[in-house]
């Protein structure tokens, strides 16, 4: 006669639960630790951004991207046509003429400010997917605008990080640098579009709170960062 078929022991049904338990705690601990890291490289390049447009601000008394043209040839290394540059407003905003908003990372580039190689051609900045991405990949943006949560139509310059970023890396950023609240403070939620499809506002965060839904953690989300 054949052996009796031998179950699994409590102890050893223990042991595989809780290997599987240590398994799935260290996949969500990585997880963690690589949200947590690109949360921190996101800070680090608005940071930088920022830093630079403030340090072009105060070196030649104008907005990167608003800088008008016959300047920049003449102040900017390798600027070798005077037709490309703002209209020198004030503010970075596109206009039927340039696209101010394209134009800021070939002026601060040009500056030595930015890392990247950002051309410009003609009237027009050379569009050819040169702009600064984030972790995710989407382009981020910088304009004079009101394309920000809580704005009430009044526009300001802000730095748009971009969209694809989960509600929890930006939930992340707001505790560590601002309030922690998606529409209010100087980081804000932002529907802008930095490829892939815009952000729905009501998946990124509650409205009545000002909370970023970390909870349900929507992939697709984005904020700007207000001057």
């Amino acid at each position: 006669m054949s052996e009796a078929t031998r179950g699994f022991t409590l102890i050893e049904l223990a042991i595989v639960l809780v290997v599987i338990g240590l398994l799935l705690g260290g996949i969500l601990k990585g997880q963690e630790l690589i949200e947590s890291a690109r949360a921190r490289n996101l800070i680090s390049q608005l940071d930088s951004i920022r830093a630079a447009y403030y340090a072009f601000q105060d070196k030649y008394q104008a907005q990167p991207g608003d800088y008008p043209g016959a300047l920049a040839q003449a102040n900017l290394p390798g600027m070798a046509n005077a037709s490309v540059g703002g209209n020198g407003d004030g503010v970075i905003r596109d206009t039927p003429l340039a696209r101010e908003s394209l134009l800021v990372w070939v002026h601060l580039s040009r500056a030595n400010l930015i890392s990247g190689n950002y051309q410009a051609s003609g009237g027009q900045p050379d569009a050819r997917g040169e702009w600064p991405r984030n972790p995710y990949g989407a382009t981020l943006h910088m304009q004079y605008d009101a394309q920000f949560a809580g704005s009430g139509g009044s526009p300001r310059l802000n730095l748009k990080t971009g969209n694809r970023i989960p509600a929890r890396v930006l939930a992340e950023i707001d505790r560590k640098i601002d309030d922690g609240r998606a529409n209010s403070g100087q980081f804000r939620f932002s529907a802008h579009d930095g490829g892939g499809g815009a952000p729905i506002e009501a998946r990124c965060f509650d409205a009545r709170s000002g909370l970023w839904g970390a909870a349900e953690n929507e992939a697709n989300c984005g904020a700007s960062m207000l001057f």
